[in-house]
């Protein structure tokens, strides 16, 4: 990621550089890291002027909210250290913000612990739980129910291109969960021996649209008609103030090397030089309300048609302001 902002901290530019390669990945993880970044920013000000301070915070805010427009973490945790920034003087403003950024951190990880209690409780000893690709929010939800002495089994899409499922995979198995990974075009075969699908999602739309990793709208539509009901875990930190519909969301638009490498492309088009070949590589799609069953929040599990009831206490009548650093 090339720095356009000359008075961000450079380990700001590789945390925003580590999100965008998703080496950071996980909404919670990347909201986790972007307070964080923003933290070291504030410690790392060599400024002695107020103005010049808030202006290298917003800046690396700008930095790190570029990475992945789609996930509404990202720019929630901005959002909450920002707002939190207070002084008068530069020492001030270095406290408040990293105050902020440590109280953003340590809710953060006390959500989710509250957020897998509840989702623990939907369910029971011996369910065989459906998953897709790698969300931290929904392993807390399992991990909860094996702490409740519950045995699960999980059916892991591998989730390509970038194979997300087999890091849920490989944590299920360390915590002694049998497993059994499938390739994505099997989950309709397999929906007949699970009890639940689990998902997380990146944002959350006013009207309950959950926004997550591509191909779980498909998920979920066969789950539908097979009678296998959808839960959705995210914390309130993912809901979108900013969109009533899930289609009004940006898609994040990766790049086609995670779908063809070089030889792949050339033995396609036959020639490697020719650019005729389109690939489209969304990383995420929209999951109507009306496929999904539950979704799980700190605060509680929620019908979908509920949250804008939720999001209207969190974040008042007013929604629809658009992100600014």
């Amino acid at each position: 990621m090339e720095n356009r902002q000359p008075d961000v901290d450079p380990a700001v530019v590789a945390t925003a550089d580590d999100i965008a390669a998703m080496r950071t990945r996980g909404a919670a993880t990347i909201a986790d890291a972007a307070a964080k970044a923003l933290a070291t920013q504030a410690e790392r000000a060599e400024t002695t002027q107020p103005a010049a301070f808030e202006r290298q915070l917003r800046a690396a805010a700008e930095t790190l909210y570029e990475t992945r427009p789609t996930a509404v973490s990202l720019p929630n945790a901005l959002r909450y250290v920002l707002r939190g920034m207070d002084g008068e003087t530069v020492t001030e403003l270095r406290a408040t913000t990293i105050a902020r950024a440590e109280e953003f951190r340590a809710e953060l990880a006390q959500a989710q612990q509250r957020l897998g209690e509840v989702g623990s409780n939907r369910l029971r000893d011996g369910d065989v739980v459906m998953t897709h690709c790698h969300s931290t929010d929904a392993l807390s939800c399992l991990e909860a129910a094996l702490e409740d002495g519950k045995e699960i089994e999980a059916i892991v899409k591998e989730t390509r291109p970038r194979k997300q499922g087999h890091i849920t995979a490989q944590q299920l198995r360390e915590w002694g969960v049998p497993v059994t990974l499938i390739v994505d075009n099997a989950a309709r075969r397999y929906l007949d021996e699970a009890d639940h699908v689990l998902v997380g999602a990146d944002s959350i739309a006013a009207d309950g649209s959950v926004i997550n990793k591509i191909g779980t709208s498909g998920l979920a539509v066969n789950a539908r008609e097979r009678g296998v009901p959808v839960m959705v875990a995210a914390q309130t930190l993912k809901l979108h103030p900013d969109t009533m519909t899930g289609h009004t969301v940006e898609i994040e638009m990766r790049d086609e090397t995670e779908v063809l490498a070089d030889d792949q492309r050339a033995d396609i088009t036959g020639e490697r030089d020719d650019d005729g070949l389109i690939v489209e590589n969304p990383a995420f799609d929209v999951t109507p309300p009306r496929h999904v069953d539950a979704i799980v929040t700190e605060r509680g599990q929620f019908p979908p048609e509920s949250i804008v009831t939720l999001m209207r206490e969190l974040f008042g009548e007013t929604t629809g302001e658009p992100w600014e650093p």
